[in-house]
């Protein structure tokens, strides 16, 4: 079991919680404010400088306790989401309903193995030292397989970015469940994929009204 070194991994946990949570106060400003190169940056460098505080002074530490570090998948979800946010920039679904299926799925699997409800021993898993970095390895050339043939583009490329630090740098903690996923990313992808239920039973709705008037017509 190869853990990342401790420096890179501080490094990384308040580079990464610097993003989601400028992310997040992105997320609540109106839509004029999102699309402003100058107030995104600006939101950014002051996220920093709360992270860059000493030990517990900064916010990093205590996100660290309750949700240990963002998943590299988790950041670039988050990177992707600022810049789609832009001006001119192009429409792209950050958690399209699919890849929100599948997370949210395999969370739940993880999650229930982690709290004892399934005797999987899943995360152990992945800090072994063959099997994890084998499957990285594996899952990394089918991302790049996607990026060249232009499937999912945006979403391999965070992937593969993802499988690339833990193969290489071993973050954010050692185990690849942890690049891949985390309970932030969970609750995104299950709010996500409850927003698309209630879209699609509002259509049918609509869809059921409709025939019955034309019915009554």
């Amino acid at each position: 079991m190869d853990l990342p070194a401790l420096d890179w991994q501080f490094f990384y946990g308040r580079l990464a919680w610097t993003i989601v949570l400028a992310t997040l106060v992105a997320s609540l400003l109106p839509a004029a404010l999102r699309r402003s190169r100058p107030v995104i940056g600006g939101l950014m460098l002051a996220m920093a400088a709360l992270m860059a505080l000493p030990d517990s002074a900064s916010p990093a530490y205590w996100l660290v306790l309750a949700f240990q570090w963002p998943s590299g998948v988790l950041l670039g979800c988050c990177l992707l989401k600022l810049y789609t946010a832009r001006a001119g920039s192009p429409a792209i679904a950050c958690m399209p309903t699919g890849i929100a299926a599948v997370i949210a799925l395999v969370g739940s699997v993880l999650y229930l193995d982690a709290i004892g409800l399934l005797s999987l021993g899943l995360y152990y898993w992945g800090f072994g030292p063959y099997g994890a970095p084998l499957v990285a390895l594996g899952a990394g050339a089918s991302c790049a397989l996607a990026v060249v043939l232009g499937r999912v583009r945006p979403h391999a490329l965070i992937a593969l970015g993802a499988l690339a630090l833990f193969s290489i740098l071993r973050l954010p903690t050692g185990n690849l469940w942890d690049a891949l996923l985390d309970p932030l990313l969970w609750g995104w992808a299950v709010i996500a994929l409850a927003i698309q239920c209630g879209r699609w039973l509002a259509r049918k709705r609509r869809g059921a009204q409709q025939s019955g008037r034309g019915v009554e017509a």
